[in-house]
């Protein structure tokens, strides 16, 4: 069995949804898993912001700009009455719960309870149509399965006992259509796996049912070997490993989601790409093997803050670096970069919310140095493999540019530098005029 997740693009209109009814209904059993229709999470924030702001009126008219545009796609998704009374039905319940909380009590459970409305609502619509072309198909609520700990963290565990039970529960079909990034947390309340995470769901059902494959469907032929915004001439790659796949998301490639890698990884199940709007291109194949040597891509992270604390009391001594770090595990702030002298260590964060706190606290260890506005260039490939002189390449590619840091050694799949993000095009064409474009 396959599981092949589309995102909101993807089921976006009407016709989308029908093209993507026609890719998947080969008679061949699969999980389907779905965004909501493309803009509807948006839209569900914005009215969770009026609603935290008790402005009930400009909430319920985006609620009914929103409700309207969904009965629009029902009158021409379906042919038969009585789908289009389910689908009537469906709409009504979904925008009943959200308006319950117009004037009622607003938390953070009632706001992911509202965001997870847009999955209902795409699964439920999508399964009616693929019942009312004769496709044995079932909905299977993520809800019944999907789970994260008290760390927001993705329950593997309770995932693969929960999907087998549901399986269990639900009559036998060749098709199963399930909700993306909503689950429920440790409590039982409705949770997320935040933004994209439809992707990680896909990768996480995959791993639990030891997948065949796992296929991510975007409005893109696959991973490019620089960002296309920014740069000329970029080209599709065909094969990534798992690492180098998971390096180049966790650094800004926003075709896929950062921790889709790693559960495929666990299982070695291969995880492909697809375009749905060209889905005959074969897309980027990511395996456990590399095809080579060389450099593969390049990806950039943006809102990223530099902090370099100085301190002579580093110089031969022991746990100074421990003491640093558990100010940001206190502070719940990943670090992404590093890189220590003997009197002196530079880090990088990309969460700045707690950026002042975590300030107060290092003025301890040292003099402070704080550069914000600055993005991580991530050069990825299988770097160990490269020839000898693979850094006077890449330095030699950046004469031009001023770099804020550097870090090499820690994987042999990457070499990241931080630049002032006023500086981030260049420097992304700067890698593709010298590295990608003129490899043989």
């Amino acid at each position: 069995m396959k599981v092949l997740k589309f995102g909101g693009t993807s089921v976006g209109s009407v016709e989308n949804m029908n093209a993507v009814m026609q890719q998947i209904a080969d008679g061949h059993e699969k999980i389907v898993v779905l965004s909501a229709m493309a803009g509807t999470t948006n839209s569900l924030v914005e009215i969770c912001n009026y609603i935290g702001v008790k402005n009930k009126a400009t909430a319920l008219l985006h609620i009914g700009r929103l409700e309207q545009k969904y009965k629009t796609v029902v009158s021409e998704l379906y042919k038969q009455e009585d789908n289009k009374k389910a689908a009537a039905l469906v709409l009504e319940n979904s925008f009943d719960v959200i308006k319950s909380y117009v004037s009622g009590h607003f938390n953070k459970d009632a706001e992911n309870t509202i965001l997870a409305q847009g999955e209902l609502i795409s699964t439920k619509l999508f399964t009616l149509l693929m019942k009312e072309h004769g496709h044995n198909t079932t909905l299977l609520p993520a809800l019944d399965f999907m789970r994260i700990d008290r760390d927001k963290v993705a329950d593997q565990y309770a995932i693969k006992k929960n999907i087998k039970v549901v399986f269990d529960k639900y009559p036998k079909s060749t098709y199963y259509i399930t909700q993306g990034f909503i689950c429920k947390n440790q409590a039982g309340e409705i949770d997320n796996l935040q933004r994209g995470g439809s992707d990680y769901t896909a990768s996480l059902i995959g791993a639990a049912i030891r997948a065949e494959e796992i296929q991510i469907w975007t409005d893109i032929d696959g991973f490019h070997n620089n960002d296309p915004r920014f740069v000329d001439n970029t080209q599709k790659i065909d094969y990534l490993s798992f690492n180098e796949a998971a390096e180049l998301a966790y650094f800004g490639a926003k075709i896929l989601h950062p921790q889709t890698v790693m559960p495929a990884k666990s299982q070695n199940i291969p995880v492909r790409l697809k375009n749905t709007m060209n889905p005959s291109d074969p897309g980027t194949l990511i395996t456990s093997e590399s095809d080579g040597k060389g450099i593969k891509a390049v990806a950039a992270k943006d809102g990223i803050t530099a902090i370099k604390i100085r301190s002579g009391r580093m110089l031969m001594a022991y746990g100074f670096l421990k003491n640093v770090f558990e100010v940001f595990e206190e502070y719940t702030t990943p670090i992404d970069m590093i890189s220590t002298s003997e009197v002196a260590v530079s880090l990088t964060i990309d969460n700045n919310d707690n950026l002042e706190k975590i300030m107060e606290e290092l003025k301890l260890f040292g003099s402070l140095e704080v550069d914000k506005d600055q993005s991580i260039i991530c050069i990825v490939g299988d770097i160990i493999k490269e020839e000898k002189g693979f850094a006077s390449k890449v330095f030699n590619a950046l004469d031009d540019i001023p770099i804020r840091m550097i870090s090499y050694g820690g994987s042999r799949y990457n070499i990241s530098v931080l630049v002032p993000t006023v500086h981030k095009q260049k420097t992304l064409q700067a890698l593709s005029n010298n590295l990608l474009n003129n490899q043989e």
